[in-house]
């Protein structure tokens, strides 16, 4: 049977990855805080670095409204630092070797691309309130103008 996708109005699956600097970091680590959880295919690609490089931009807008970003790709500790110093990064990257906490977020599955089916991570991204329940979440996310989608969401979601 498959695994139930999580979505608004549920909890969020916990989870403990590695950091860039190979300290753990648990989803707990920040209850009672705004969590944006945003999954992403690769270090240093076209797409990846334009969402990390927008979230990044926007870090200090999130964190005025006690939220953090954290951004979870299969890339290893080791490639996250290379890719937090090359582009100036200043968002947490997370390293999930091997998917469990994508698959657990539905966040990996079947894709195309050019044409060729395979399967890999789902461009996905969650927001996560201080109670630990999902407010929203952007499945095949699109990323032009996303980071800035998802700060309005979390400011809408506060004013409520």
């Amino acid at each position: 049977m498959p695994m139930k996708i999580p979505s608004a109005e549920d909890r969020a699956p916990a989870f403990t990855l590695q950091d860039a600097g190979k300290s753990k970091v648990k989803l707990t680590d920040h209850k009672g805080r705004w969590v944006v959880l945003y999954f992403y295919p690769r270090d240093n690609t076209p797409g990846c670095t334009l969402e990390a490089l927008d979230f990044s931009a926007l870090k200090l807008e999130f964190e005025k409204l006690d939220a953090v970003v954290l951004g979870i790709s299969r890339d290893s500790c080791e490639s996250h630092q290379r890719f937090i110093d090359k582009k100036g990064l200043t968002i947490t990257l997370l390293s999930d070797p091997d998917a469990k906490v994508q698959k657990k977020y539905g966040a990996w599955g079947k894709k195309k691309f050019m044409g060729k089916e395979s399967e890999g991570t789902i461009r996905t991204t969650l927001l996560i309130a201080p109670s630990g329940h999902i407010e929203a979440r952007w499945d095949n996310v699109r990323v032009k103008g996303h980071a800035e989608q998802v700060l309005s969401i979390l400011k809408r979601a506060i004013s409520m």
